[in-house]
């Protein structure tokens, strides 16, 4: 099982809100993740990203692989 730390879009159109989850790599984007780390909310100045590095690090501890754009989140 593939596992890939992503984000899934939430919000309406033109507001978007994105949810920071852990999914198997096979899934839809808005599929069901296994579990849910965090958010970003790029429409607030500055952007607003919440994460829970406790849950994070057991999934990378575990194998999983973060998106480009999750990897540039964590480093912030």
């Amino acid at each position: 099982m593939a596992v890939k730390l992503r984000l899934t879009r939430t919000g309406s159109r033109k507001h978007p809100f994105y949810r920071i989850v852990a999914a198997e790599a096979s899934s839809r984007r808005d599929g069901r993740p296994l579990e849910y780390l965090g958010y970003y909310n790029p429409m607030t100045d500055p952007a607003t990203v919440e994460i829970d590095r406790e849950k994070v690090g057991k999934w990378l501890d575990l194998g999983a692989e973060a998106s480009d754009t999750v990897r540039s989140l964590l480093k912030r």
